[in-house]
């Protein structure tokens, strides 16, 4: 045989290797198709596969009657829960959706972070409803029956508050805040921040920046982490804004409740932002420096966070 033939046939044999390999890569990297029936026993309901293998459950809320704008609305049109999983990397990827009336959305919150789930956003989906209905966007990874028995968790946290009352309560429950003076000194030293003061209202504001446009944007354009307190000091309120990267959220989100805090939304303020930001609102009610030391939580919380996830 040749020097060419030899040179061929070492060409060939070690392209039909490469070829082989190729083929054996593909064939273990390929993920094994959901399994609809073990999902949706986790989920705790039934389960659809779509032709692209996506793996669906749902629940719709026709347990509450809504109307909006005056109209009643019918379930179908947008009062569904739902969960979709989808093979990924280290088995699965979920994404979903859950419709919450405002007495729920502190219950399913904290299942849906005792369930080791991601919080992606709490935003409304309609004006003039009633009852207010909130929207909880939920995320995960991993195995998809475990991942299903997390949404699960998270839809049985909203059951049990409706299995206790029928009707949507009107308020979080506790002593209001009730008019006075605020120790500004304690709630400065509390927080590590400077407040201004106007009127009854203690108001901290912690800014950071962001490129923007090619300018640099900050805590006077409203890219700003802020806590307002307002009452006395022995019955107080607080509400404010977290301005965090993605990397921070669930960090923020855990401080927070922890601190029994409510979140009552979690969304974007701005497009086209480096680094992008997401922005979460929150009340709070008690005595004043015990509010304090649960943002001075989550500040620190936030401060150990990665910019990214």
């Amino acid at each position: 045989m040749s020097n060419r033939e030899n040179a061929l046939l070492r060409f060939a044999t070690l392209l039909l290797a490469a070829i082989l390999l190729s083929s054996s890569g593909n064939a273990a990297s390929a993920a094994p198709a959901l399994d609809a029936e073990a999902i949706g026993r986790a989920a705790g309901v039934a389960a659809t596969a779509t032709p692209e293998g996506v793996v669906r459950v749902g629940w719709s809320r026709t347990d509450v009657a809504v109307t909006v704008d005056g109209a009643g609305l019918d379930p179908a049109a947008g009062l569904g829960s739902w969960a979709a999983f989808q093979t990924a990397p280290g088995g699965a990827m979920m994404m979903g959706d859950t419709v919450l009336f405002e007495d729920e959305l502190s219950p399913a919150l904290d299942a849906a972070l005792a369930a080791g789930l991601e919080v992606t956003a709490i935003h409304n989906h309609f004006v003039f409803d009633t009852p207010h209905v909130l929207f909880m966007h939920i995320g995960g990874h991993g195995d998809a029956a475990a991942l299903a028995g997390s949404v699960k968790q998270v839809w049985d946290a909203v059951r049990g508050v409706r299995a206790k009352s029928a009707a949507p309560a009107a308020g979080f429950g506790g002593a209001a805040p009730a008019p006075g003076t605020l120790d500004t000194a304690a709630l400065a030293a509390m927080i590590g921040a400077k407040p201004v003061v106007q009127g009854a209202v203690v108001k901290f504001t912690i800014g950071r920046e962001v490129q923007m446009h090619g300018v640099t944007s900050g805590a006077a354009m409203g890219v700003n982490t802020w806590a307002a307190f307002s009452g006395n000091d022995a019955r107080a309120s607080v509400d404010g804004d977290f301005a965090m990267t993605a990397g921070e959220v669930q960090l923020v989100l855990r401080a927070l409740r922890s601190a029994g805090i409510h979140v009552v939304a979690l969304h974007n303020h701005m497009m086209g932002e480096n680094p992008q930001l997401f922005f979460l609102h929150y009340w709070g009610k008690g005595p004043a420096l015990e509010l304090a030391r649960g943002v001075r939580g989550a500040l620190d919380a936030q401060a150990s966070g990665s910019p990214h996830r």
